[in-house]
């Protein structure tokens, strides 16, 4: 048997392209905006066969930096970070780094209207009250084809899990929308994630 019948013969998954001879199925640009869960994220969403490029992120421009359209942006782009009231929180910085930001304390709607362009990225953000409509709004007029984020305060650990659940999803070939309506059918706490799209 070749190999292109054996693998047309396995359970489906975007994993077969990589069986295939391709390096990673898709990218991701994980910002790691002061987050406890950016490196797990990392080493989980390799082990799906997905190139990460990871991007720690001590201060505002390094936000800007990152998602400004400068540089090519990844189909997925993941913002692992703490947020408060649709806003995703920075943190504080001495008095002489803080005058040479492009904004300080946190990006919410008008920052991420001034600076932020994805050109059709899908943006996955864990942070808090991040899934405020006011803030999906924004990222979509930044470019974004869609954004999910939590609408409530889910616990902690359901911010490291929400990305890999949808990660599973996307990798055993489910479109983006039945990933999110699996991931938020699990249970109270992931059903805090909306999906934004126009």
């Amino acid at each position: 048997m070749d190999e292109e019948t054996w693998l047309a013969a396995q359970r489906p998954s975007r994993i077969r392209e990589v069986q295939a001879g391709r390096l990673a199925w898709t990218a991701v640009d994980l910002l790691d905006v002061e987050s406890d869960h950016g490196r797990p994220l990392r080493d989980a969403l390799e082990s799906f066969r997905v190139q990460v490029n990871y991007l720690p992120i001590g201060q505002p421009r390094h936000f800007v930096a990152a998602l400004d359209g400068t540089r090519p942006v990844a189909p997925y782009v993941i913002v692992s970070c703490h947020g408060d009231e649709g806003q995703v929180l920075m943190d504080d910085l001495a008095p002489e780094l803080a005058a040479h930001q492009p904004f300080n304390d946190s990006a919410g709607p008008e920052e991420v209207r001034s600076h932020v362009r994805l050109p059709g990225s899908v943006v996955i953000v864990n942070g808090c009250d991040t899934g405020n409509p006011a803030l999906a709004d924004a990222f979509l007029d930044a470019g974004a084809r869609a954004y999910i984020a939590p609408h409530g305060a889910p616990f902690g650990y359901a911010g490291l899990f929400a990305p890999l659940f949808l990660f599973y999803e996307l990798t055993e070939q489910r479109p983006l929308e039945e990933a999110v309506a699996r991931l938020r059918a699990h249970d109270d706490e992931l059903g805090m994630w909306e999906l934004h799209q126009r």
